[in-house]
């Protein structure tokens, strides 16, 4: 007979961090921040929240994720930055909780400026925040908790739950966002990479293998620059042994970047046809499917052949689909 287990017998929060990433695809992508603080708000319950990332050298957030709070909520808060106490703390501490009572006595915050022009107005009464940088990348993000009622201050095991949380909401939705996002743009390369930027340079989203290939291959780069020219939108070039490839994204930039093979020395047609005679069709058959003349197909091939130093499909196949069985 098969044993239920009790509700109590997973650790919440190791609930919500599996849903974080097990709904990534169940939830629209511009849902999804608002929904992943409503999941926090299963084990820390809040009255409302801020999500904020943006560059760490300029401390603007390009993407703001409000949870029950109005509008112009950022703006107040930017205003009173030189008087927010918590602000020095969680940028000299990230991936630790600030609590603002452990930053002002409550009796000194609810008479203080800061109080009366950022929080009162819109019903904070207790703050907790945690900050976390990606120092690759130089994305600087914020997760702030806020409570109504001023006899509810955050508990020690809320702080210690926000700190194992907070670092998988960034994770979560930035893997998330990158599920989605790939799902309309050309299929990627094998052993691909990918990051969004916006015409100032700044990174607003990074997988962790594009990072990885920028640190492997430029270990001195600066973190928020590339170490390479960007190739016109639509466009890939070769830079060293990697390939880039740089694709509009509204009023952004997916650069995608991956190790050079032998394909990427072929022109956009050259690698149609390649994929075509991998796949076995004929040279009348592939005209067909490209909609050019079958000697162009020819042509082009031959041409293929010396660029690849290949001399026969087998071989030309075995480049396409390497470590498959091209023979049979």
């Amino acid at each position: 007979m098969t044993r239920t287990l009790p509700n109590d017998a997973i650790d919440p929060v190791d609930r919500v961090i599996s849903r974080l990433y097990r709904w990534a695809m169940a939830v629209p992508p511009g849902q999804y921040r608002n929904w992943a603080l409503e999941q926090v708000g299963r084990v820390i319950p809040h009255d409302g929240a801020l999500w904020g990332s943006g560059s760490r050298s300029t401390l603007k957030f390009h993407t703001v994720t409000l949870q029950n709070l109005p509008k112009d909520y950022p703006a107040a808060l930017e205003a009173t930055t030189a008087l927010n106490p918590i602000l020095p703390h969680l940028l000299e501490h990230f991936d630790v909780p600030a609590d603002m009572s452990e930053m002002m006595a409550d009796e000194r915050f609810y008479d203080s400026e800061i109080y009366r022009r950022a929080f009162q107005p819109f019903g904070i009464e207790r703050i907790l925040s945690m900050s976390h940088i990606d120092r690759r990348s130089g994305i600087y993000s914020l997760v702030s908790l806020y409570r109504s009622d001023r006899s509810k201050p955050f508990t020690e095991l809320e702080k210690d739950q926000h700190k194992r949380i907070a670092f998988h909401l960034f994770n979560a939705a930035s893997h998330a966002y990158f599920l989605h996002l790939l799902k309309t743009q050309p299929e990627r390369p094998l052993g691909a990479g990918a990051a969004v930027m916006d015409q100032h340079g700044n990174f607003h989203e990074a997988q962790p293998r594009f990072l990885e290939m920028l640190d492997e291959r430029f270990p001195n780069r600066q973190p928020q620059q590339l170490p390479f020219k960007l190739p016109e939108p639509g466009q890939a070039l070769a830079f060293q042994d990697l390939m880039v490839r740089c694709e509009p994204l509204n009023d952004l930039v997916l650069i995608t970047i991956w190790p050079a093979g032998p394909l990427d020395r072929l022109t956009g047609r050259e690698r149609e046809i390649v994929y075509c005679v991998a796949q076995g069709l004929s040279f009348k058959q592939a005209a067909k499917k490209i909609g050019v003349a079958p000697s162009t197909v020819a042509n082009h091939l031959y041409r293929v052949y010396r660029k690849l130093g290949v001399f026969s499909r087998t071989e030309l196949a075995s480049l396409v689909y390497p470590g498959s069985d091209t023979r049979n």
